[in-house]
């Protein structure tokens, strides 16, 4: 996603269900990007996380400045010293991790949430929020599906015009989602969630259903792997858009 300044910096939302408590890895990646193609990274990401009220509960500048052991211990270690990381275990609910530009700096970060306990709990759903702009600097979504045996349902949601009700002066638009496999092999695509009627049939029965006809929604059946969503405008619009993942279980 692109990190900009004020409301504009990069929002990672997720959220644990169940009852007990969740150990998990969250990331902030910039300076590493560039090994990847990444036009513009961001050089030197800042990494607050939030649960409820306006303070955070855990923040992080550079990865190795206070959890170095037990970050390396996750075997997952940012591979940038610039970079940023939270080891925590976290109680059931919704949280929210923001990503800036450590002195106001911008670029391309990558905001991520790594379950390293799944048999406790469970991560429903995970989200980003950010500037959505056109071509490299879309906002895209990458999640894993694993240790199943079989697939597991997903609801995809692109939202944009209803930002606007949470005090959001410039939402996306019109927004347009895809979502490709690890190999990068689209597996579909929607520009308003009510354009196809089976979809929406089922957008509607897990009750996700967006609240305005120009948002995005896809319900799919996926086996074990990776994926990307990929959140846009459509005809290069651009604003601040949330794409969400929602796992619904098999």
């Amino acid at each position: 996603m692109r990190v900009e300044t004020g409301d504009n910096v990069g929002i990672g939302g997720f959220i644990i269900t169940g009852v007990t408590p969740k150990h998990v890895l969250i990331r902030a990646i910039g300076p590493s990007l560039s090994q990847f193609g990444v036009p513009d990274p961001l050089a030197d990401p800042v990494l607050e996380l939030y649960h409820s009220g306006p303070s955070p509960i855990a923040f992080n500048n550079n990865w190795r400045d206070t959890q170095e052991d037990a970050i390396k211990a996750t075997g997952i270690p940012p591979v940038n010293e610039l970079e940023s990381a939270i080891d925590t275990t976290l109680s059931p609910g919704n949280y929210t991790a923001i990503v800036r530009g450590n002195d106001g700096g911008t670029g391309v970060a990558l905001v991520e949430v790594y379950d390293l306990n799944q048999p406790a709990g469970k991560l429903a759903n995970i989200s980003t929020r950010a500037l959505v702009q056109t071509a490299a600097d879309i906002t895209i979504a990458g999640f894993i599906l694993g240790n199943q045996s079989g697939a597991d349902r997903v609801v995809i949601r692109g939202i944009g015009p209803s930002l606007a009700s949470s005090g959001i002066n410039n939402p996306l638009p019109n927004p347009t989602l895809e979502l490709r496999n690890g190999q990068g092999v689209l597996l579909a695509a929607n520009n308003d969630w009510q354009d196809d009627p089976v979809q929406a049939a089922k957008l509607v029965a897990a009750g996700l259903a967006p609240s305005h006809d120009l948002e995005s929604g896809i319900a799919a059946t996926l086996a074990p792997g990776g994926y990307t969503a990929l959140l846009a405008g459509e005809n290069n619009t651009t604003g601040i858009g949330l794409v969400e993942v929602y796992d619904l279980g098999q």
